[in-house]
């Protein structure tokens, strides 16, 4: 009896018939050689392990590091990497991988016999690094298969791993997706490299008290991306971390166990609601100490990261402070349409610090401090074109002008403007909440989760359109906002601990708008995914005055 055939089209080749249950992995010969080896495949615009079995018809492309999707890939299995080592060498020793510092991640690192102000020595850490070079060397294959629901739970609980057993308290499947290799097991958060040997651009650098995982950027991934210390970055980071420490909410896990309390998630709120407002006092207070001489707020940060509610929230503590805002928005001040940089595509580029009138918005600042009085203009985002109303905007001497826009840190954005006349804000979304101690959480994905529910709630578009536009979005954000951030007087993390268990249930009905045949498809997929570990959260809770209402609406504030 023959075996059952599918047809499959392996990158732009034409079809051919092969065995049902044919793995993907196998058909890497047949593909176009190229100078990075497969890492992972698109399988029908889904991300696949190179084990995949294919069952169905089928186009498949394979990824490598300098492919998105790929190169996530590789930034996961590196993390796999180290905490299998971490495990292995240091079984006693508090591990996890926090947050992004710039092209790599900091983890903290603490056993039972050093002092916590010491953090990892450099003979632990070259420990590590060598532990993790051999394995390489040694090209272990990294497993991927399922247990039985009980014998995972077994599986972390005989090792204590008691972030992963949080995960599996409010989820029931008969069977649990692990990777393994050479005993150490991990939850299967996607698909990681088939082999370490494939893992060898990495490199371990101090960072007390912990560490960086430094690895390749996507843009160059034939080495170690050089390291660039972010201070600033890393502190913001930290003041967040111990806010989860306040909270006592660090994984997944522990916020799933609050949510299901009811009555304790309505307090978890209450305090994280607390420690922002307490965070945008003392921003007021900062420049109320300078009040002689600000006059002009610049708030700046990437998209979604919720300049809009923060610059209102501040406007109304400045106004405990007794200074008399007003505000002003860099939007308005787009060239229009005719005028509007062009990317690399051809395509208009609304994230260029030029698609700004520069020079009329440098006049309209000058005239307001010496104080003038100026035509304040609107963009009209529908005919993409600057339109007068007739309104004006004059700034009188006890008065401060609060401007919010990606570009606020950039010099150029104000460089008619006197130093000390201004005061910059940086607003960020930086999680401290892991999904487990070694694999973290995007914090791209929160405010990417953000722009889609608000885009679809207020601007008409589907959750396609907006990850059609997000990397381009990316791209202005690396290129004119993040380069600038060392310039902030002050910064604000705008994330909250609670808000993707808002977000999950307003969110995965428009994932689902997603189909197979559609080059999104696959992110998609992996947020989807990723939200199944999260309870979802009632919205009632949440403050009219919070960050996360200009997103979910509902909010006081006026938009």
């Amino acid at each position: 009896m023959n075996a059952p055939m599918i047809q499959v089209q392996v990158n732009d080749r034409p079809p051919v018939s092969l065995p049902l249950g044919t793995s993907v992995g196998s058909l890497v010969p047949h593909a176009a050689s190229g100078d990075l080896p497969a890492i992972a495949a698109l399988v029908n615009h889904d991300v696949c392990s190179m084990t995949y079995p294919l069952t169905t018809n089928c186009t498949v492309s394979f990824l490598t590091m300098a492919d998105p999707h790929g190169w996530r890939i590789y930034r996961n299995s590196l993390c796999y990497l180290l905490a299998r080592v971490v495990a292995e060498q240091f079984p006693e020793a508090s591990f996890a991988v926090e947050h992004s510092l710039g092209v790599g991640l900091y983890c903290s690192f603490q056993t039972n016999h050093v002092e916590p102000r010491h953090g990892i020595t450099p003979v632990q850490l070259d420990t590590i690094r060598q532990r993790m070079q051999q394995l390489v060397a040694e090209s272990h294959s990294i497993n991927r298969h399922k247990l039985a629901y009980t014998d995972a739970v077994k599986a972390f609980t005989s090792v204590g791993l008691a972030d992963k057993l949080n995960l599996l308290t409010f989820r029931n499947p008969p069977h649990i997706v692990v990777h393994e290799c050479g005993g150490f097991l991990d939850f299967a958060h996607g698909p990681l490299a088939p082999h370490t040997g494939l893992l060898q651009c990495f490199e371990l650098i101090p960072y007390p008290p912990g560490f960086v995982l430094q690895f390749a950027a996507r843009e160059e991934p034939g080495r170690v991306a050089p390291f660039e210390d972010q201070p600033h970055l890393f502190n913001i980071f930290q003041e967040h971390k111990q806010w989860g420490r306040i909270l006592g909410v660090s994984t997944v896990g522990r916020l799933n166990a609050i949510i299901a309390e009811g009555r304790r998630f309505e307090e978890f709120v209450q305090t994280a609601e607390a420690l922002h407002e307490k965070k945008v006092a003392r921003i007021a207070d900062q420049i109320a100490a300078r009040k002689a001489t600000i006059r002009f707020v610049l708030i700046a940060g990437p998209s979604s990261a919720g300049k809009t509610t923060f610059a209102k929230r501040l406007s109304v503590q400045l106004q405990v402070n007794g200074l008399h805002p007003l505000t002003l928005a860099t939007d308005d001040y787009f060239v229009g349409i005719e005028h509007n940089p062009i990317d690399e595509t051809g395509k208009p580029d609304y994230e260029h610090l030029e698609a700004v009138d520069l020079d009329l918005f440098n006049e309209h600042l000058l005239t307001l401090m010496n104080g003038g009085t100026i035509d304040r203009p609107t963009y009209n985002f529908t005919t993409k074109q600057r339109e007068y109303s007739g309104e004006k905007l004059h700034l009188l001497p006890d008065q401060i002008l609060i401007i919010e826009g990606i570009h606020g840190l950039n010099p150029r954005l104000t460089q008619l403007v006197p130093h000390e006349s201004k005061f910059r804000i940086y607003i960020s979304a930086l999680t401290q909440l892991n999904v487990d101690a070694n694999n973290r959480i995007s914090t791209t994905d929160n405010r990417l989760m953000r722009r889609m529910v608000r885009d679809h709630k207020y601007r008409g578009h589907s959750a396609l359109n907006t990850l059609r536009l997000w990397t381009s979005v990316r791209r202005g954000e690396k290129r004119w906002i993040f380069p600038f951030q060392k310039e902030a007087d002050a910064t604000f993390n705008s994330a909250l601990d609670y808000e993707l268990a808002i977000l999950k249930p307003l969110v995965e009905p428009l994932l689902m708008q997603i189909k197979p045949d559609s080059p999104e498809y696959a992110e998609s997929r992996r947020l989807t995914e990723f939200l199944l570990n999260f309870l979802p959260a009632p919205a009632r809770t949440i403050p009219q005055t919070s960050i996360l209402r200009e997103y979910i609406g509902g909010s006081t504030f006026r938009y």
